[in-house]
């Protein structure tokens, strides 16, 4: 279960150093070996490979012929790159996605439970702001009734 949220520094090459308190289980659920992607929200999605495989799956099994699963599989699995921990425990980031996300010199790592997002540091914090600001009429239908 990956929690919590980690501003990280992207060096010139493109490096990012995955955070100790996560380096353990990747290495123990995938070998560290990951998948990262982009997500349409405009960061970038990083899974374990072992957890990527059934989500590509049901994306793939969606008609190509519907124009909404077909740029849903262009952004998901298209952008999709295999990619591993080195010994120092850093992900090379690709030129490709970090400038889909628009992910420069300081990114934040957030977990998502089976996975993380990767946000340039200052569209995450306009995402936070926005969150922060919602109206409780807007919070999902799901959510109705649910308390911290």
């Amino acid at each position: 279960m990956f929690r919590g949220a980690n501003l990280l520094n992207i060096d010139a090459k493109g490096r990012m150093a995955m955070p100790t308190k996560h380096r353990e289980d990747l290495l123990v659920q995938s070998s560290g070996d990951l998948v990262i992607t982009a997500h349409p929200h405009g960061c970038l999605l990083i899974y374990p490979q072992i957890a990527w495989e059934p989500i590509q799956s049901k994306i793939m099994a969606l008609s190509s012929f519907d124009k909404k699963s077909s740029a849903l599989q262009r952004l998901l699995v298209g952008y999709a790159e295999d990619i591993s921990l080195d010994t120092a425990g850093r992900l090379l980031l690709s030129q490709v996605l970090r400038e889909f996300a628009k992910v420069e010199r300081q990114a934040m790592l957030v977990g998502q439970g089976s996975h993380f997002e990767l946000w340039d540091k200052g569209a995450w914090d306009l995402q936070i702001q926005n969150a922060t600001e919602q109206e409780a009429s807007s919070m999902p239908i799901e959510l109705e009734g649910f308390s911290l």
